[in-house]
């Protein structure tokens, strides 16, 4: 996991623009200044620390187990529970991100950021801005980047209401998500679940093996009952617990398929399997294909 000192140094940043403001980090840059063409694609891997981005241009977000095309204009958020990474594509990249600390969201739209849609984990992280919505957002950003740059004692409280204007700006762009804010109980032992699931990941090295891989270890984990959890992923998702833990560990086992020169009785280890012969049965009974086979059509 990359944490902030990291996050500024890769950047080639200077420790002025470590930017503490006493009520959890914040700080905002535009893209094309701190951006190098030449740079390594930055790696897939969690942060310790929220990011929204105005991102312009044709490029690609490895996001969790999904990759993100981006064209035109388009509005994405990130939160420290997902790994993800991006790859600059021909097109020059411009735009504006901001990042922050769950501390400096705290009791703003909810109680907990990760709790907002635009940052779960089954939220919707990309909104694709049509000119006029482009020109609204880019608005708010160039007030946080005047207001972070004032000497008005009060700046960062200002910031807090115009970085909620952009959280809302996006919900109002998929009303659906605004009834995910309050959940039910089901609903919360669901994103719960999902979140434990989604620490395990990315597999970053050969010496580590996700070690909860069935309900029954989640459930444990988590504290409550194996049915209780199944009965409420069942009622939230209409998928079965089992069905979403070898789903994402297959999505895992793509990400390392095509992006690392492991072997498959490494990826195997890494992914839970005693033996790659049950790694394979288990990838071909979901995928059709043995993952000898996806590997060779990298």
């Amino acid at each position: 996991m990359e944490d902030l000192k990291e996050f500024y140094k890769n950047k080639g940043l200077s420790e002025d623009r470590f930017q503490p403001s006493g009520i959890g980090h914040f700080n905002i840059f535009d893209i094309e200044k701190i951006l190098d063409p030449k740079e390594k694609p930055i790696s897939y891997t969690r942060r310790d620390f929220y990011k929204i981005a105005l991102i312009r241009g044709n490029h690609t977000y490895h996001y969790a187990h999904r990759s993100i095309q981006t064209s035109g204009s388009t509005l994405m958020f990130f939160n420290p529970q997902v790994p993800y990474s991006f790859v600059q594509g021909k097109d020059e990249c411009t735009g504006s991100f901001l990042i922050f600390k769950e501390q400096f969201l705290l009791n703003t739209i909810v109680e907990v950021p990760s709790k907002i849609p635009v940052f779960s984990i089954d939220g919707c992280p990309n909104f694709k801005l049509t000119e006029e919505q482009d020109k609204d957002i880019s608005s708010i950003f160039k007030s946080i980047h005047r207001e972070i740059d004032s000497s008005y004692p009060y700046k960062y409280d200002v910031i807090k209401a115009r970085v909620a204007d952009i959280i809302h700006y996006a919900l109002k762009l998929e009303p659906d998500m605004i009834s995910a804010i309050k959940m039910d109980a089901a609903t919360r032992l669901t994103l719960i679940f999902k979140e434990a699931l989604e620490r395990q990941f990315p597999v970053e090295s050969t010496n580590y093996s996700i070690s909860k891989k069935t309900p029954s270890d989640f459930a444990n984990h988590l504290n409550t009952h194996v049915n209780s959890l199944n009965r409420a992923v069942k009622k939230t998702t209409g998928k079965t617990t089992s069905t979403i833990i070898a789903e994402r560990i297959v999505a895992e086992a793509n990400i390392l398929l095509r992006l690392t020169d492991w072997s498959i009785s490494e990826i195997a280890y890494s992914l839970g399997f005693d033996e790659p012969a049950h790694f394979t049965t288990f990838y071909k009974r979901l995928t059709a294909s043995t993952p000898s086979e996806i590997r060779m059509a990298v």
